[in-house]
């Protein structure tokens, strides 16, 4: 998906399961195929063309929702401010990875979790009732985990520490963070994501607007090394 390579990970068994996977699976491809801006003829591609009449169903309930996070966020997660036209790519990877996680909810697993590139939506618990954990890797060290967290629902990273300077200040209007990573937990992965790339890039003031909205929280790697997070932040302590 996005030249994204998505992993899962199944806790318990489902006499269904193989049927589900390959339902999640076309999800995300469907995402690939909608989104894309790498495919000429995706209908992302195609929309910024202005080569449609009408937005497609997809496209816009994509957009309504993204127009929802930049309010959230003061305009720091803004797709219409790249150049080259919108591109909604900071919140469709956690959609459809949120997306193809609850394809399994109604089975009788006991958890599920989908890593997409790092970015996780999980549900349930592992083979032994526990909680699920997740790293957040260090920018500073990327071969080391700097922190572990309890992973209830979802979890995204955004950061320039493995990719450059891809992330657009939409402030700024230029290329870079005011961090070095940013992490935010929350119900949706979507949603998650998109915040992470607003805090990525807003840096310290956005902290506040993410942990604002109900069920998410933050945390920010600054340049430095010095580490910030909201209060609810569920760090488990090494």
């Amino acid at each position: 998906m996005m030249g994204t390579i998505v992993t899962f990970d199944f806790y318990g068994e489902a006499r269904d399961l193989d049927s589900r996977l390959e339902e999640a699976t076309r999800l995300l491809h469907d995402a690939d195929e909608t989104f894309s801006l790498w495919k000429s003829q995706s209908l992302m591609s195609q929309w910024r063309r202005g080569e449609l009449a009408v937005q497609p169903i997809e496209l816009k309930e994509v957009l309504d929702r993204c127009d929802i996070v930049r309010a959230q966020t003061d305009g720091w997660f803004d797709p219409w401010s790249l150049p080259g036209g919108v591109d909604p790519t900071g919140f469709v990877k956690g959609w459809a990875a949120q997306r193809a996680c609850d394809v399994f909810r109604d089975l009788p697993l006991r958890g599920v979790i989908v890593n997409a590139a790092g970015d996780i939506a999980a549900w349930g618990h592992d083979d032994d009732g526990e909680r699920f954990r997740a790293g957040i890797v260090s920018p500073q060290q990327t071969q080391a985990i700097a922190h572990t967290v309890w992973l209830d629902a979802a979890l995204a990273t955004s950061g320039s520490y493995l990719r450059g300077n891809h992330l657009f200040n939409p402030k700024g209007r230029h290329f870079g963070t005011k961090a070095a990573s940013a992490s935010v937990t929350g119900p949706d992965l979507a949603v998650a994501d998109a915040f992470a790339t607003a805090l990525v890039c807003g840096g310290e003031p956005v902290l506040d607007l993410v942990s604002a909205v109900e069920g998410y929280e933050g945390l920010l790697h600054h340049f430095d090394g010095r580490v910030q997070h909201s209060s609810g932040f569920a760090l488990i302590e090494n």
